[in-house]
């Protein structure tokens, strides 16, 4: 069961990047501490079980001996760093460090024992404390070696648990902050409370990534990013459904969409809590292998029993088998969107498996009262011919639902429905809204359809999760545009709410792009190319003609360099969303800081889709250009802040100057990246880019809030001064 949520302080999370509170704050690199000195130190404890298997000789070179030595210092040296990352988890959890304590007691005396018994120089002094040493007796090292690796075991199987509690207090605190999130009735209280939440999400995407890497389960891994995915997108969501419920209060389409992005999040978050304890609620069951291609292996792996024993199976449950598999052929033959010849070919393989399994089982009879070379034969002949039809069927409904997809995916390419509705949405067109929502329903329960019938061609259990994840992602985002674009229609004249619209349709059309990915994963893996890596989608490909950008060629991202981009850009959206906050609070006044501090948000959200392998940028040349206009942004914001810094009193000055002078440099490191060829290295330069892009946006958001306390401060001084002046001058004339 999931941990119910606490109030937001308890058992602090700490953060990730040092602050939060002290009660739980030991920095979540201590995993990857652990894990690493975890694999140094289990591959030396294997070369020692190589050397104590050895065949003993009677002498022993030099070399050998050295060689020996060395392997037991390296061990010992090993366990002292495991040792000390262990002690310092310990430190940070008061209700487990007798338990990390004793078992790192116990490694470090196994590590110093191994070391003794492979030193040289007790060879030589003998008689100095009687030892035996591993030349003459092996017994103290294996013994030292099982202790070792046991308490080893011991403080991973701890610290795994100090990380679970971690991610589930993170959780926890994202819970409540949401909770207030949903009760704030003032744009100021709600924007001081998302930048608290955004931090919070920040917090929890580390610790829920470090663990979605440390995952050995695919399937549980698909489902974590799953998980993770819903809540990064819904995070950008979040911000905006929430801004148009506070500028349109009494507006029920708007209440209905937010209520939509928190309900979505909260099952996100009770999805990771599940995972990480590997818990059920209610005793739900796992229902995520019911593909036809998983029954169809099943069922060939038993057929295929009887060439070894005759006994194995029975005649009724490999029946029974068939007629599952064939019974979810249905979805497709009942499927409207399956063609004429797709079902009459399904239906008449169908109908060729259930008599080559009557065939089957007469021979399969047959032998088992007569062991005969022909019988044999005849079985042999029996099984290879089920099998084949089997594989046709595969063929034939991999083929139904591939190409089904890809038509579609041809069809929805300009998304001719979601511009239909934002164009009615700002011209107030109830009508046009009620005809393009009906025509947006019909889209997505084909859509949703679709990824049934993929899901049964997936050929693997996490391809099937992803399946489930864009059911879903259709499932929920088609009512949600279609609110949101009610919202618009009845406030056609709403800044807010057409920004709410468009990043609910960039959800849409995110998930659609994700689906053309999807296809190509699970014709890989029908094809047998399994395994291949893909870089992003965004990244740079080649250009013709271009010689500046020759340099910037398709890269393949490995896990962690995905995993880091992907952190980056989500830091870099909320980043975003705090800028965009802090703009709000000048509303309509016209400023040339509001005016720099809006375009460089824009273009650092179009960074941040990027990362996603999404939005507006698709070639390399688009990157260059638009990081170049951040940077020329940001030089023009540096001028503009100087430009009104003369306004202010010397102390107030101080403060902004200190802040440009921290901007001018990024913006001019920017551009030096940008105009240095990379060699083939995209990821390096994707990663600087990104880096400094949010270095300069956090700034941004420090220069906006600093902008406006000291301009409120001078109009303030301004009117004081003002009515004195008045003042004097009425006290004059009596």
């Amino acid at each position: 069961m999931a941990a119910s949520p606490g109030p937001a302080g308890v058992g602090g999370a700490g953060a990730v990047q040092g602050s939060g509170p002290s009660g739980f704050a030991f920095d979540s690199g201590l995993e990857i501490k652990t894990r690493s000195v975890e694999q140094t130190l289990l591959p030396l404890v294997s070369q020692i079980t190589t050397l104590i298997n050895h065949k003993d000789n009677t002498k022993k070179s030099d070399k050998t001996l050295q060689a020996i030595q060395r392997v037991g210092q390296a061990v010992n040296l090993a366990v002292g760093r495991f040792v000390k990352v262990g002690e310092a988890i310990a430190n940070e959890n008061w209700d487990l460090k007798e338990e990390i304590n004793i078992a790192c007691i116990e490694a470090k005396q196994a590590g110093e024992t191994i070391a003794a018994l492979t030193d040289v120089s007790s060879l030589n002094h003998p008689e100095s404390d009687g030892q035996i040493t591993i030349f003459t007796d092996k017994t103290g090292v294996i013994k030292a070696a099982r202790l070792l690796l046991s308490s080893v075991t011991k403080v991973l199987l701890l610290a795994d648990r100090v990380v679970i509690k971690q991610i589930i207090t993170s959780r926890n605190k994202v819970l409540a902050t949401m909770e207030r999130l949903e009760k704030v009735n003032s744009f100021q209280e709600f924007v001081q409370i998302f930048s608290q939440f955004g931090n919070e999400m920040v917090e929890f995407a580390h610790l829920t990534g470090d663990r979605q890497n440390d995952l050995k389960d695919e399937k549980k891994k698909a489902k974590m990013a799953a998980a993770r995915a819903v809540l990064e997108k819904c995070t950008m969501m979040l911000l905006t459904a929430s801004k148009t419920c506070l500028r349109h209060p009494h507006c029920e389409s708007a209440h209905k969409n937010k209520g939509g992005v928190f309900d979505r999040m909260k099952v996100a978050l009770d999805k990771v809590i599940e995972i990480v304890t590997d818990s059920k609620p209610n005793g739900e069951t796992d229902n995520s292998s019911i593909s036809i291609f998983a029954g169809i292996k099943e069922f060939k792996m038993n057929i295929e029993t009887l060439r070894e024993n005759l006994y194995f199976q029975s005649k009724e449950n490999l029946s029974a088998m068939l007629e599952v598999i064939l019974e979810r052929t249905e979805d497709f033959t009942d499927s409207a969107y399956t063609s004429h010849e797709h079902r009459e070919r399904i239906l008449e393989l169908s109908t060729q498996a259930r008599r080559e399994l009557q065939q089957l089982i007469s021979v399969w009879i047959q032998a088992q009262s007569k062991k005969t070379k022909s019988i044999a034969e005849e079985l042999e002949l029996s099984i290879l011919k089920i099998s084949h039809s089997l594989n046709e069927l595969k063929k034939e409904l991999h083929s139904t639902a591939t190409q089904l997809v890809a038509d579609l995916l041809r069809y929805h390419a300009d998304h001719v429905v979601l511009k239909a509705l934002k164009l009615t949405g700002v011209e107030g067109n109830l009508e046009g809204l009620a005809e393009y929502a009906c025509k947006l329903s019909e889209q997505k329960e084909q859509l949703v359809e679709t990824c049934r019938l993929l899901r049964h061609v997936c050929g693997t259990e996490p391809l099937e999760i992803t399946c489930i994840h864009a059911e879903e992602t259709f499932q929920v985002t088609g009512q949600q545009i279609i609110s949101a674009a009610e919202t618009l229609t009845l406030h056609p004249s709403s800044k807010i709410a057409k920004e709410n619209l468009d990043v609910f349709c960039e959800a849409w059309e995110s998930q659609i792009s994700d689906m053309s990915t999807l296809l190509r994963e699970i014709n890989d893996v029908f094809e047998g190319r399994r395994g291949e890596k893909y870089g992003y989608l965004s990244l740079p490909k080649p250009m013709k003609n271009n010689a500046n950008l020759k340099s910037l060629k398709p890269d393949k991202a490995d896990s962690e360099e995905q995993a880091k981009i992907a952190k980056l850009g989500l830091k870099l959206g909320l980043l975003t969303s705090d800028a965009n906050c802090e703009i709000e609070k000048w509303g309509d006044q016209e400023s040339e800081i509001v005016r720099c501090g809006r375009n460089m948000a824009r273009v650092a959200y179009s960074l941040y889709l990027f990362t996603r392998g999404e939005g507006p940028l698709k070639t390399s040349q688009d990157l260059i250009h638009q990081l170049e206009v951040f940077a020329d942004e940001g030089l023009q914001l540096a001028s503009s802040v100087q430009a009104f810094s003369k306004q202010l009193k010397d102390d107030d000055k101080l403060m902004l100057l200190l802040e440009i002078n921290k901007l001018i440099p990024l913006c001019h490191q920017l551009q030096t990246i940008t105009k240095t060829p990379l060699q083939n290295q995209v990821f390096l330069k994707v990663d600087k880019c990104i880096t400094k892009t949010r270095s300069m946006m956090a700034i941004l958001v420090q220069l906006l809030s600093l902008c406006y306390k000291l301009l409120k401060k001078l109009q303030m001084e301004n009117n004081r001064w003002v009515s004195v002046t008045n003042k004097d001058s009425v006290d004059g004339k009596t």
